[in-house]
C-alpha cells in the first residue's frame, strides 16, 4: 500500500463513519498521512481525529477509537494504535519478498521528484557536484574530504558501489543467459534488505534529504552484507535456478532504489565504478 493509497483509505474510512452516524462532522476535503518521526510508532501516522475534534468539540480519543476500529479492518492494514492526544499510528501488513521486489521496481520506474539541494560554489569547486551534494545531507562533523576517497569509510562510495554492483550482476547474468524474476529467495537472509526496500516509498514521501541519505546507506550496507553471504550468480558448472533469478531480481530492485534515491539528491548513479 502506497502513501497515496493509505490516504484514500483513511479519507474513505472517515466518510463511512460519518455516513453511518458514528461521527457527526463534515467530511474533510483531504487528510494528511505522514511517516512518524520516531521508530516504533507504526509505518504511518495521521492527525485526522484531532482535526475532526477541533471542528466538533468531541474528544479526539473518542473519534480516534471510532476510526481505529474501522481502519483495522481494511485490507493491507495490520494494526492501528492510538497515541496521545489522538494520533492514529498505522502499521501495514508485511509483504512477501517477491511482492516487495515488484513494488520497488514499479515504484521507481518513473523516478521521484528531485529534492532542492544547492551546494555553494566553493563546495562545488572543492568536492565536485556529487560529493558536494552528499555533504549537505551528511551528519555534522563528517570530514568532507572523506567523500572524495573511494573506500568503505566513505558512505557515498558505499552507496554508489552497491548500485554499480547490482548493475554488474545484471550484466553477468545476461552473459550466463538468465534474467531476473521475483520469487522465493530460498531463506530469510535477505529479510533486513527487504525491510529497507519496503521502506523506500515511506522515506521518499517524507521529502527529507538527510533521512533519505541515511536510508540509502542502510540499503547499500544491507545489500553488500547479503551479497557476501548469499551469492546471486551460479558458481562453476551450476545451472541458473529459480532462486538465482529471484536473487537477481532482488539485486535489480536494490539498484533501482539506490538509483532513485541518488537521483532525488541530484547525485549520479554510475553503472560502473
Amino acid at each position: 500500500m502506497t502513501p497515496a493509497d493509505l490516504t484514500r483509505t483513511v479519507l474513505h474510512t472517515v466518510r463511512c463513519a460519518i455516513e453511518a452516524d458514528e461521527l457527526c462532522a463534515v467530511v474533510p476535503t483531504r487528510v494528511t498521512v505522514r511517516v512518524p518521526p520516531r521508530p516504533g510508532c507504526g509505518d504511518y501516522a495521521t492527525n485526522v481525529a484531532l482535526r475532526i475534534a477541533r471542528d466538533t468539540g468531541r474528544p479526539a480519543r473518542e473519534i480516534a477509537e471510532v476510526l481505529r476500529r474501522r481502519l483495522a479492518g481494511q485490507p493491507g492494514i495490520a494494526r492501528v494504535d492510538i497515541a496521545e492526544p489522538g494520533f492514529l499510528n498505522i502499521t501495514l501488513d508485511a509483504a512477501s519478498g517477491a511482492q516487495i521486489v515488484r513494488e520497488a521496481l514499479a515504484g521507481t520506474a518513473d523516478g521521484s521528484e528531485p529534492l532542492d539541494l544547492r551546494p555553494g560554489p566553493e563546495l562545488l569547486a572543492r568536492l565536485g557536484s556529487d560529493a558536494a551534494r552528499w555533504s549537505l545531507v551528511s551528519p555534522p562533523g563528517l570530514d568532507r574530504d572523506l567523500l572524495l576517497v573511494q573506500r568503505e569509510t566513505n558512505p557515498l562510495f558505499r552507496v554508489r558501489y552497491a548500485h554499480s554492483r547490482t548493475r554488474a550482476l545484471l550484466r553477468n547474468a545476461a552473459g550466463l543467459g538468465f534474467a531476473p524474476e521475483p520469487g522465493d529467495l530460498g531463506d530469510d537472509s535477505a529479510d533486513p534488505l527487504l525491510a529497507h526496500l519496503a521502506d523506500h516509498s515511506r522515506i521518499t514521501a517524507a521529502r527529507a534529504p538527510e533521512r533519505l541519505a541515511r536510508h540509502l546507506e542502510r540499503v547499500a550496507d544491507a545489500f553488500l552484507r547479503w551479497q557476501a553471504a548469499c551469492p546471486t550468480l551460479p558458481r562453476g558448472a551450476e545451472k541458473p535456478l529459480a532462486v538465482h533469478r529471484a536473487r537477481l531480481a532482488l539485486a535489480e530492485a536494490t539498484g533501482a532504489v539506490l538509483a532513485d534515491g541518488l537521483t532525488q539528491l541530484g547525485i549520479t548513479a554510475p553503472a560502473r565504478l
